[in-house]
């Protein structure tokens, strides 16, 4: 399968933080294939883990996701691990731009055996350090240079990738669903958490099987918070080849999502 993800590679310079996670019976698909919620929730993890044993984590505790673009070169499988290389690609005085690379590891068990291919999956995250409180917070000069010693790009500016609105899609047919919210669906920050969105995205994908059986990328903004309700209407349109799906509450886009084939 070829690998044509158009995210730069590590450089040889750059610091890595990396972990090796075994993977899951509940993180998979019946085929076997490692799904996007558990892709958000081991990338959500790894962040996580970097956060609690690096010393910039000390001064900037707290982080939010505003976009993850996951390319999906070649499907990781269970039963297996997966190997996480996280680094910093570019930084400014309140985000940065974090680049994960996943390469599963396929192991023997009485469900399959190893001679699988390992998958490998790139990924970028876009990340805000914020308060407590959620606000946006500048981050402190020590891990700003430290940082910056491993960039070239300093002053990275958000640029969405995907469609704004429903509308900003030319001659696509709108289907509008109503999607029912779980208390589970909830975080520590009183949030939607970024993996249970991906809930909603699956059920839209499996109308399209063949989309995601062939190396793909998907896209998800996160715009606005998804505070605790019953539900949020989601809009589905056709998109470059594959999907674009929007969160709504309240008459107001808080999240955006495409899938389309790379």
């Amino acid at each position: 399968m070829p690998h044509t993800s158009t995210l730069d590679d590590r450089p040889s310079h750059a610091r890595f933080f990396e972990r090796t996670y075994r993977l899951r019976m509940e993180d998979v698909t019946p085929d076997m294939g490692v799904r996007h919620d558990a892709i958000a929730r081991l990338l959500q993890n790894i962040a996580m883990d970097m956060i609690d044993e690096s010393e910039w984590g000390k001064t900037n505790p707290f982080w939010i996701v505003r976009r993850n673009v996951i390319d999906v070169l070649e499907p990781i499988t269970w039963p297996g691990d997966v190997h996480i290389e996280r680094w910093c690609e570019a930084t400014s005085s309140r985000w940065v731009g974090m680049r994960q690379r996943l390469t599963g590891t396929p192991t023997a068990t009485g469900f399959a055996d190893a001679d699988r291919p390992t998958g490998l999956v790139e990924t970028s995250s876009f990340c805000i350090n914020v308060t407590r409180e959620g606000r946006p917070s500048r981050i402190d000069d020590e891990s700003m240079d430290d940082w910056n010693t491993d960039v070239t790009e300093t002053r990275l500016k958000w640029k969405a990738m995907n469609p704004a609105a429903p509308g900003d899609v030319p001659d696509g047919e709108i289907d509008y669903t109503t999607f029912a919210l779980r208390t589970t669906d909830f975080d520590a920050l009183g949030h939607m958490n970024n993996v249970a969105y991906w809930h909603a995205v699956h059920a839209v994908l499996d109308r399209v099987p063949g989309l995601t059986a062939a190396p793909h990328r998907a896209v998800i903004e996160y715009l606005r918070p998804i505070t605790p309700r019953d539900d949020a209407t989601i809009a589905t349109t056709e998109y470059n080849g594959g999907i674009a799906l929007w969160f709504i509450v309240d008459d107001v886009v808080t999240t955006s999502v495409t899938v389309t084939p790379l």
